[in-house]
């Protein structure tokens, strides 16, 4: 099953910052919204952020409103999400994925990338 690849993840200190990027196939995030979402320990994976496939309407999650930016570009099939002050709260499995208008996932998930934020 095809997934996304989920990078840029790690270990930061609180009030850092991190840049997470995803590529899919083909032209997929000029097809569909992009979305990054997060799963820490013990709860379920939540919405961080969801840019439309125009690039025009953006989504980001009131927790995280001011801090972390959305963005992607077509014509590398990449979107990105750059995190900027982060928080212990913070510390998640990052995932992407390719939303379509339903609210279903294009694609399954797949591994994400870790982000912690730890002194």
């Amino acid at each position: 099953q095809v997934q996304l690849a989920e990078s840029g993840g790690g270990l930061v200190q609180p009030g850092g910052s991190l840049r997470l990027s995803c590529t899919g196939s083909g032209s997929i995030f000029s097809m569909f919204a992009a979305a990054w979402y997060r799963q820490a320990p013990g709860k379920q994976r939540e919405l961080v952020a969801r840019i439309s496939r125009g690039g025009s309407a953006n989504y980001v999650d009131s927790v995280v409103q001011g801090r972390f930016t959305i963005s992607k570009d077509n014509a590398k099939n990449t979107a990105y999400l750059q995190m900027n002050s982060l928080k212990p709260e913070d510390t998640a499995v990052y995932y992407c994925n390719a939303d379509l208008p339903s609210g279903a996932h294009y694609y399954g998930w797949g591994q994400g990338t870790q982000v912690t934020v730890s002194s």
